[in-house]
């Protein structure tokens, strides 16, 4: 439940179309719910935290993928299931034949109508600027995730420092934006050029691709938190979703 619903509730009450005891019923529940194989669903955490639960998908059995988005979707809740394997994702996608499972970043949709095909919008309050087409699958997780906590989102794709022109015809997209999401991988620059050429607050995103020596993302990783260039938080390596989420909490309901 998320902070808005528990809104929807009582404004229902206040008018009269709802009654408080169907209300109470609404909002009484436990704050989680013990799905099969081992699960506990916390389905109190949006109304603490702004953002409701998502399911990890590594290391989960398809019993267990299929046990929590059952579970989540009660009552046609949206639910989001993020870095899964095609095969697991198609196979849940067959279970639920009303979600929608995007290959490129790993992400399954039930209940949310999200459109993440090319061509991508270029403009959104959350700008999420990619430096490589390698990079897509990390930055189209966090394009995903901000649609899905229906915060307004754009995508601009392989802009990095290898041809840093590029980037200039999106240069009024960045001042419109309001909060600049960065995937880079190699070695990290690309959140140090955008902020010093914007003066939104970038949100850094290394991701494990590059040769040897990036060391599957430390040296970008590294790199980002050493940058001279003021205004940049950076998240973990291939974190899309981790940097959404902040996104989501600086935007507000």
């Amino acid at each position: 439940m998320l902070k808005s619903e528990l809104l929807k509730i009582l404004m229902q009450v206040s008018s009269g179309s709802l009654s408080p005891d169907e209300a109470l019923k609404g909002i009484v529940q436990r704050p989680f719910v013990e799905a099969a194989h081992g699960l506990n669903l916390d389905t109190h955490r949006g109304l603490r935290t702004g953002v409701s639960e998502v399911v990890f998908g590594p290391g989960k059995s398809l019993a267990q993928l299929c046990g929590a988005v059952k579970a989540l979707s009660e009552g046609k809740k949206p639910v989001m299931v993020t870095k899964i394997e095609q095969g697991s994702g198609l196979d849940l996608q067959k279970r639920f034949p009303e979600g929608k499972y995007w290959d490129i970043p790993g992400v399954f949709l039930l209940n949310k109508d999200i459109d993440l095909a090319h061509p991508w919008p270029a403009l959104g309050r959350t700008l999420i600027v990619s430096a490589g087409g390698a990079d897509l699958p990390v930055a189209l997780e966090a394009l995903a995730t901000c649609l899905f906590f229906n915060l307004d989102a754009g995508l601009v794709s392989d802009v990095g420092v290898a041809g840093l022109h590029r980037l200039f015809p999106h240069l009024e997209a960045l001042s419109q934006a309001e909060i600049v999401i960065v995937v880079a991988g190699m070695e990290g620059a690309l959140p140090s050029v955008i902020a010093g050429l914007c003066d939104k607050p970038v949100i850094a995103v290394p991701t494990s691709i590059g040769y040897g020596t990036s060391f599957s993302g430390i040296t970008p990783l590294l790199a980002m938190l050493t940058s001279c260039a003021p205004g940049i938080a950076v998240v973990n390596i291939d974190n899309g979703f981790g940097a959404a989420c902040f996104a989501v909490k600086l935007m507000g309901d």
